[in-house]
């Protein structure tokens, strides 16, 4: 028999199929989320007013637009990607923006800034699928985005040019920039760039990090000369985040080195001396910082310490706001007496606002949500194409995950407060817009794994149908 020519289906013939059961799934999934977020505007706009909203119909035009300029941006740019991650981020975005026009506090959260700031976030989600077309294009630059968010990390710290916030209960804190009328944290995409440093760093010199080499007497011991340089990159960001007292991200920069360390040398040894290094840092900084040490003591005992300067009176009136929640809640709008004691409600607080109104179950509604991202996070780097893009996914993942975790922790005593604000539900322009770049990388490589198995399948099948000796027949 001739032997058989094997060609390449026409393109589009197995790619093109694949691809659009997910692009579906994810818009029916978006639309179901658009239907919750206007019914949520519904129930608090008549909670408060005892109405329907009169612009209603331009708001379900807003929350719809968003939701498939996303969606579309997702079909052009990356086909194969995870269905689930994008409707979960624009549902807690849609919560968190009826949770801030029922907050009511307009001066403090104007609802109309929050709304251009999304609109932002997912014109930067679309830029970052256009941009970053290979995950591995990130993965060259690696000095020079180090350089690039070491010089975002010192903006705050210029003159003229950063600008010192006053916080509730504690002192001022050194975070913001701004240019003109806008002001914004640099921090939050110096962390992104940390992320790609960190795993491009790690894999390249992943067999020195993880197979002892050296011999100190009878024993191999890790060659700790790699470590050097990227221990003190990490130092110099730990320095800058104590001098703008941004203790919170601080803490958040040394889980991710730890984790991503840990994932690419795969040794619990790094772990442990993760461990000794936070239990140092944890007493040197109580012993430095004052507001470590307030926070720490807010912590242990809140209700003496409400009166004080830089004491816990926000902490006890979260607590007293979950405590009104109860099971099922107050009901959207109905909580309002309870929301104007909460300072900072709309930021740091939202959490707790939650609590108040939604109870119980609300709030496990969104811990839920949390985790279906990072179980996706995790999936996405188990099917990532190279190490480097896993390194990267597990690192993206532990942002947004460890971030959620200590401020909703916090606000329930589990934890010291961070001041770290929770990702796409909390008011905050900077947050909302890395975050969206942060879903985008994560969507990038998600495409890039799923294309590739696709492909892998392709092969498969075409050998197989061919006769090929290999295939068994």
């Amino acid at each position: 028999m001739p032997a058989q020519t094997l060609r390449r289906p026409p393109a589009g013939a197995v790619e093109g199929r694949r691809p659009k059961p997910k692009r579906r799934t994810e818009l029916g999934l978006l639309l179901l989320g658009a239907l919750i977020i206007v019914a949520a505007y519904v129930v608090a706009s008549i909670g408060t007013t005892s109405k329907i909203p009169s612009n209603l119909a331009p708001f379900l035009g807003i929350v719809l637009g968003l939701s498939l300029v996303a969606h579309v941006g997702t079909r052009w740019l990356a086909p194969d990607a995870h269905p689930v991650l994008l409707p979960i981020v624009t549902l807690l975005n849609g919560l968190g923006y009826v949770m801030i026009v029922d907050i009511g506090d307009r001066k403090h959260y104007p609802p109309q800034l929050q709304a251009a700031w999304t609109a932002v976030g997912v014109g930067m989600y679309i830029l970052t699928l256009f941009v970053v077309k290979r995950s591995r294009d990130l993965d060259r630059y690696r000095y020079l985005l180090l350089l690039l968010a070491v010089f975002l990390m010192l903006a705050p710290l210029i003159p003229h040019f950063g600008e010192a916030v006053a916080v509730s209960n504690g002192p001022s804190v050194r975070l913001f920039v701004r240019i003109g009328p806008v002001s914004g944290q640099p921090v939050e995409l110096a962390k992104l760039l940390l992320v790609v440093v960190f795993a491009s760093y790690f894999c390249d010199k992943r067999e020195m990090l993880s197979i002892p080499t050296v011999r100190v007497g009878n024993r191999l011991i890790i060659d700790p000369r790699p470590l050097v340089p990227i221990l003190l990159a990490w130092g110099f960001c730990m320095l800058v985040l104590g001098a703008e007292r941004d203790i919170g991200f601080a803490v958040l920069i040394f889980v991710l080195f730890i984790a991503q360390l840990w994932v690419t040398t795969g040794r619990a040894r790094y772990i442990l001396s993760g461990a000794v290094l936070f239990a140092i840092g944890g007493f040197v900084a109580d012993k430095v910082f004052s507001q470590v040490g307030a926070r720490v003591a807010n912590w242990l005992h809140p209700w003496t310490r409400v009166q004080l300067p830089n004491g816990s009176y926000q902490l006890v009136q979260g607590i007293y706001g979950l405590g009104t929640g109860g099971l099922i809640g107050t009901g959207l709008g109905f909580g309002h007496a309870n929301l104007a004691s909460i300072p900072e409600v709309g930021s740091d607080y939202i959490f707790a606002a939650f609590g108040t109104e939604w109870g119980l179950l609300g709030t496990t509604v969104i811990v839920f949500a949390f985790l279906l991202i990072v179980g996706t996070g995790l999936r996405i780097a188990q099917t990532a194409r190279s190490e480097f893009a896993s390194v990267a996914a597990v690192g993206f993942t532990v942002v947004i995950g460890m971030q959620a975790f200590f401020i909703m922790a916090g606000i329930v005593r589990l934890v010291p407060l961070t001041g770290i604000t929770l990702p796409f539900l909390a008011y905050g322009g900077s947050s909302l817009v890395a975050n969206y770049v942060l879903i985008g990388l994560l969507m990038r490589i998600s495409d890039e794994g799923e294309h590739a198995t696709i492909a892998a399948q392709a092969t498969a099948t075409r050998l197989g149908s061919s006769g090929d000796p290999s295939s068994g027949r």
